[in-house]
C-alpha cells in the first residue's frame, strides 16, 4: 500500500479574511506558509490556475498567476514539491506548457507535480478572451495536450497533428529532471475525462468530493483502465479537501468566530459545506479523512480554511492529524 501523503494549497493573494490589502505582503504570507509547510514535512504546495478569485462575489481582489508564483516558491524552498490544482489546459498551448513545466522542474531540482484539467470557469474564459468550448471538446483538447507535452518532455524533436493542436519538430530543452517525466495529476470528473486519466495520469485528483462520490469515480476509472489494458494500480488517487482544524473545541470556535467577524458569508459557507469539509478537533478531522482512506485515497491536498486567523493550523494538522492516519 502507498504511504499517506499530504500536500496543501498555498495562499494566492486574495482572501476574504486577509488582514492586509498590500499585494506584496500577501505574497510574503504565501512564501511564509510554504516555508513553514516544508519545515513541518508536508509533501507539496499547490496553487490554483486562475486569474481572478474563483469563489465568492469578489472578482476584484488580487490573485497571483499560478506559474509565476510557483517559480518564486520553488526558489524559496528546497524540499517542498510544487504543483497545480489544476492547470487549465485552455490557457496555454501545450507546446508552451511543456516548455514552462520542463523549466520549472529544472529550477526546482526535480520537484514539479504537474496537475492539469480541462477547465471549467466560463466567466474567466470570457473575461480573458479564451473560447469556451463544450465539455467534450475541452476534454479532447486535454487528451491531445497531454500527448504533446509528454512527447516534448521525452524526445529531442516532437511532431503531432491533431484535431485541435499541432506541432512540428518541436524542441523542448532543458528536459525535466525527473525520470521518465514529472508526475501527471489529472483533476476533474466525468466519464470522458476518466478516459484521459486512464491513458495519461500517474495520479487522479477529485476536487472537494465526498467519499461516496470518490468511490464512484474510482470504480469508473478502474473500468476505463481495464478497457485499454492498463494496470489501474499504476494510478494514485488523491482528493482536494477543505480543512479547518483547531487544537481543541475552544480553538475551533475561536477560529470560526474570527472568520465570522471578518466576513459573515464564510461562517455560513462552513455550515452549508459541512459534508465536504473536515472541520473540528484533530481527532474529528482524522476520523473524517479515514473515510477516504477506506476507499483507497492515500494522497490528500488540504485547502486550509481560516489560515490567516491561525497559522498554527499547519502544525496542528501535521503533528496531531497525520499521525492518526498513519
Amino acid at each position: 500500500m502507498r504511504s499517506i501523503q499530504v500536500g496543501l494549497t498555498l495562499p494566492q493573494g486574495w482572501l476574504d479574511e486577509f488582514p492586509t490589502k498590500n499585494s506584496h505582503e500577501q505574497f510574503l504570507f504565501a512564501k511564509n506558509v510554504a516555508l513553514k509547510a516544508e519545515n513541518l514535512g508536508y509533501a507539496a504546495g499547490y496553487v490554483y490556475d486562475h486569474f481572478i478569485p474563483y469563489y465568492g462575489n469578489n472578482r476584484n481582489g488580487p490573485f497571483f498567476e499560478a506559474y509565476t508564483l510557483l517559480s518564486a516558491i520553488a526558489s524559496a524552498t528546497s524540499k517542498l514539491r510544487i504543483g497545480q490544482v489544476v492547470t487549465c489546459n485552455s490557457y496555454r498551448h501545450p507546446s508552451l506548457l511543456a516548455k514552462i513545466t520542463s523549466t520549472m522542474d529544472v529550477i526546482s531540482n526535480g520537484r514539479l507535480e504537474f496537475g492539469i484539467g480541462a477547465g471549467w470557469f466560463e466567466y474567466e474564459y470570457n473575461s480573458y478572451g479564451y473560447k469556451f468550448y463544450n465539455a467534450i471538446a475541452r476534454i479532447e483538447q486535454l487528451d491531445e495536450s497531454l500527448t504533446i507535452i509528454k512527447k516534448m518532455w521525452q524526445h529531442e524533436r516532437s511532431s503531432f497533428k491533431g484535431k485541435y493542436y499541432s506541432i512540428k519538430n518541436a524542441i523542448c530543452n532543458p528536459k525535466p529532471m525527473q525520470d521518465p517525466h514529472p508526475p501527471v495529476m489529472v483533476g476533474g470528473a466525468g466519464s470522458k475525462l476518466m478516459e484521459v486519466v486512464a491513458r495519461h495520469a500517474t495520479r487522479y485528483n477529485h476536487p472537494f468530493g465526498t467519499p461516496e462520490i470518490l468511490k464512484e469515480k474510482i470504480d469508473l476509472l478502474k473500468a476505463k483502465c481495464s478497457l485499454i489494458k492498463r494496470d489501474y494500480k499504476e494510478i494514485e488517487n488523491s482528493v482536494l479537501l477543505r480543512v479547518l482544524v483547531g487544537r481543541d473545541n475552544d480553538d475551533v470556535k475561536t477560529i470560526i468566530s474570527g472568520l465570522k467577524k471578518k466576513n459573515e458569508s464564510i461562517a455560513d459557507f462552513l455550515i452549508r459545506s459541512k459534508d465536504s469539509i473536515a472541520l473540528g478537533t484533530p481527532e474529528e478531522v482524522a476520523e473524517y479523512l479515514k473515510r477516504y482512506q477506506q476507499i483507497g485515497i492515500n494522497y490528500f491536498i488540504v485547502n486550509f480554511v481560516g489560515l490567516t486567523k491561525s497559522l498554527d493550523m499547519l502544525s496542528t494538522f501535521s503533528k496531531r492529524v497525520i499521525p492518526l492516519l498513519k
